[in-house]
């Protein structure tokens, strides 16, 4: 095939004003359609996962959230989000897949099992003290006092505010621990 560059670039136009019209039409199609956002409320909102704070606007209606998007008016993400910020719908209650009870998996077992939330704390509550016992020091090598353990770390979060964050980080440095970062600087 021998095309002229008029020639690829004539039809290359064409091709183009003929997608511009094409979108044009779908546009004005979609906006005279009813949509699933109809008769929601519109809220902005922070995304919880981490530390760049980008907007989300969320819709809701009869107190249920029914979509959420990024705000392409924040000056932060203008619009779009990470993988995280766009599952945040997965986070509703009214989400059907959501998990509500804590699955404890044995080990060396293949299946999960519903347990109580009483049940779950309490069982967190005894690996810590056992992991903490197993690998605390209270005097190192030199003879210093040191009362730390070694044998866990913590990974915060960002999605906790100061308040919770000086008491998390309390009871970590009251449990010993030496290694305490945080989700946002990593």
């Amino acid at each position: 095939m021998n095309i002229s560059r008029r020639g690829f670039l004539k039809t290359t136009g064409a091709a183009v004003a003929g997608g511009g019209l094409a979108g044009t039409l779908d546009i004005h199609e979609a906006q005279a359609a009813p949509t699933r956002l109809a008769g929601t409320t519109r809220t902005t909102t922070v995304c919880p996962y981490c530390s760049v704070g980008c907007s989300i606007i969320v819709h809701t209606r009869d107190g249920k959230v029914v979509y959420t998007e990024g705000d392409p008016e924040s000056p932060i993400n203008q619009g779009s989000l990470c993988s995280k910020g766009m599952s945040i719908f997965q986070l509703t209650h009214n989400n059907p897949d959501r998990l509500t009870k804590p699955l404890y998996r044995a080990p060396k077992s293949t299946k999960w099992e519903e347990k109580s939330w009483d049940w779950t704390i309490k069982k967190i509550a005894a690996n810590i003290k056992k992991s903490r016992d197993e690998s605390f020091t209270a005097v190192n090598a030199k003879g210093q006092t040191v009362n730390r353990t070694d044998g866990m770390a913590s990974v915060g979060t960002a999605a906790m505010d100061n308040e919770e964050c000086h008491i998390y980080q309390k009871f970590l440095r009251g449990l010993g621990l030496a290694y305490i970062e945080h989700q946002a600087r990593i």
